[in-house]
């Protein structure tokens, strides 16, 4: 295989985030012609990056300090719920910006599997249209049916700070994510709706409590898009022994996150964090979950990434040091899009 070979489809970016904060009537060229991000067209060609989950996020007001993520210990506030009226205009901007970089013909947004197959056969940009805490998505869920319509196929309840639906943790380490309480019943009614129309739930950023209310509730398997192993980085947003044994039971999926907080033993931000860590996560969470569950779930574009990968055009490095591990080329094709494939599969009734 060649050094971008076999094409990587991920679990999780922000890449319409970053476009929509550039504050430009047309952020699809930057994304088209490449600019100073992590993910945009000439990198992913570079790369042999496929495509896979593009968030849309709602940013709190004001900037956010993550300084002290380089500290031994640290406890960062969150922000307060967002208003519904305050959330929808952003996230339809972002899913905007989607919809014009399929328009532009950049990418595909995929509502099928197979869809996604057929893109990375193609060599097409592959967009799972999902979203990181569901602050646009009114109680009512008449804005779901419109997004929905629009290619929305994954839904992450919450981002950390609190929703109507339920609770996330925080950027707390050390820490477990045992840190309040469980889902809203407006969130209990969104898990039926979600069951419903066969939207994947996204159980990353959720405490432990909107966990297990999930795993309780849910008929679909059971997947954290981009989350890392506890044992291995004590931070609040990484999956403990019994989550993955949850996972593991319901034929779901983990997408390890490239965050280097959350691959760290000591749970630092810092760049200079060598891909061993990853590994370790990789193995470890293979060892939990089996071989057909495990992916990557990258948070390009939304955190710090190893140096040594860097952006999409990196992703060359992670396919030499899966190989230097002892990785085979069927294990390297399941890890890369396989096992992603595999449970929207599954998720989306193909």
């Amino acid at each position: 295989m060649t050094p971008t070979e076999p094409a990587i489809f991920d679990g999780h970016n922000d890449a319409l985030l970053k476009l929509y904060r550039r504050n430009i009537a047309d952020p699809h060229t930057l994304f088209i012609d490449g600019y100073d991000a992590h993910v945009d067209l000439p990198k992913a060609r570079a790369g042999g990056f496929a495509g896979g989950f593009f968030a849309i996020f709602i940013p709190s007001e004001g900037p956010r300090d993550y300084s002290d993520m380089a500290k031994p210990e640290y406890d960062l506030p969150l922000p307060p719920e967002l208003a519904f009226e305050a959330a929808l205009p952003v996230a339809l901007a972002q899913a905007g910006i989607l919809l014009r970089l399929q328009n532009e013909g950049a990418l595909k947004i995929c509502r099928t599997a197979a869809e996604i197959a057929a893109c990375i056969e193609t060599g097409t940009l592959a967009a799972i249209m999902h979203m990181e805490g569901a602050e646009a998505i009114d109680t009512d869920f008449r804005t779901l049916e419109v997004l929905y319509e629009a290619g929305l196929r994954s839904l992450g309840p919450v981002w950390s700070r609190p929703t109507a639906y339920g609770h996330g943790v925080p950027f707390r380490y050390p820490s477990s994510g045992d840190t309040g309480p469980g889902l809203t019943d407006a969130g209990k009614s969104l898990v039926d709706v979600c069951n419903d129309k066969r939207i994947v739930i996204d159980l990353s950023h959720l405490n432990e409590a909107g966990f297990w209310d999930i795993a309780r509730l849910s008929t679909q398997p059971l997947v954290a898009t981009h989350s890392n192993a506890h044992a291995l980085s004590p931070h609040a947003r990484n999956l403990t022994d019994r989550q993955l044994a949850a996972i593991r039971e319901s034929d779901g999926m983990v997408g390890v996150n490239f965050a280097t907080a959350f691959l760290r033993p000591d749970g630092q931000m810092k760049a200079e964090t060598t891909l061993d860590n990853m590994m370790r996560h990789l193995d470890y969470l293979i060892e939990h979950l089996g071989e057909d569950r495990v992916g990557f779930g990258s948070d390009f574009d939304g955190a710090m990434i190893p140096r040594p990968i860097g952006t999409v055009a990196g992703l060359p490095a992670l396919r030499e040091a899966l190989r230097e591990h002892g990785i085979d080329d069927a294990l390297m094709l399941k890890l890369a899009h396989g096992n992603w494939l595999r449970v929207l599969r599954l998720t989306w009734g193909e």
